[in-house]
């Protein structure tokens, strides 16, 4: 393995990366959907979500003042998540609902990251992601699925050629997002069966009086609109190939286009000034005799 130095390590996690093809982008949306809709792909590959699940429970909880305790991942692909603190309110609604969208939103999130070209810094802040929880897991299968995944994502970010790296960031990025939306009707079938009495919707229904349909139709929601906006940011892009251009670069182009129109037409008044003033100094023809 070479050796890098820090800065050069910065350098590469921060740096922009060449836009992969779209037939790859394309490619790699197609099958994170099929690993979601085929059962026996779905069922290891369902521990990812666990992970990003349980994630958002406990960074809802650290945000909203609550002491985080502890999380445990199961070889079920279920997951706990405790926290110490008021058991009613504000801080105990957000950290019951993050739970079912956070999947959806990381992938939106890791969906700005590719459309601006950081592919690196996507592949570690996924790496960050789980380092920190791998420091509140609580049980021994927990940890192994932590290290294993890490341990994918990082080979891949530091061994992988560039190609390769795009390849699998999009493929994970478009599974998250795919992902977040099977749980919601995985949950509401349980909740039929009356199998999920403690699941995050009823809880939530329990802390709000708002009933647990509703709380499930506000997951399938949100994670439906993380998933057609990155699908229509990276799927149909104004321009071909290439990415979408975001806010900041569209302002800029309008920028630019407004200095060179400002140019222009100051050039072209100052020509006409000239071409008066050569026409108003033109010595007159002298008067023969």
């Amino acid at each position: 393995m070479e050796t890098v130095s820090l800065q050069e390590l910065w350098d590469r996690v921060v740096g922009t990366q060449p836009d992969p093809p779209r037939w790859l982008i394309l490619a790699t949306g197609l099958a994170a959907v099929l690993a979601v809709l085929y059962r026996p792909v779905w069922r290891p590959l369902r521990t990812v979500v666990t992970i990003a699940h349980e994630g958002g429970h406990a960074l809802a909880a650290l945000l909203t003042g609550r002491r985080l305790t502890g999380i445990r991942l199961h070889s079920d692909t279920s997951g706990v998540t405790v926290s110490v603190g008021k058991p009613t309110g504000f801080g105990m609604v957000v950290t019951a609902f993050a739970g079912y969208v956070t999947p959806s939103l990381l992938g939106a999130g890791g969906a700005a990251l590719l459309a601006s070209g950081h592919i690196t810094m996507t592949l570690w802040v996924t790496l960050v992601w789980l380092a920190l929880m791998l420091i509140m897991i609580r049980n021994l299968y927990g940890a192994f699925a932590l290290v294993v995944v890490g341990g994918v994502v990082f080979a891949v970010s530091w061994l992988a050629k560039a190609e390769v790296q795009a390849g699998f960031a999009y493929l994970l990025v478009w599974f998250l997002l795919a992902a977040g939306i099977r749980p919601v009707f995985e949950l509401q079938q349980l909740r039929r069966r009356g199998q999920a009495q403690w699941s995050d919707a009823d809880q939530l229904a329990t802390l709000t009086k708002i009933p647990g349909a509703a709380w499930v139709g506000l997951f399938g929601l949100v994670n439906a609109i993380a998933f057609g906006t990155a699908a229509g940011r990276h799927c149909f892009p104004c321009r071909f190939p290439g990415r979408l251009p975001g806010r900041r670069d569209r302002l800029r182009r309008r920028r630019r286009a407004g200095r060179a129109r400002r140019r222009r037409s100051c050039a072209a008044r100052t020509a006409r000034r000239s071409s008066r003033r050569s026409r108003r100094c033109r010595p007159r023809p002298a008067s023969g005799c």
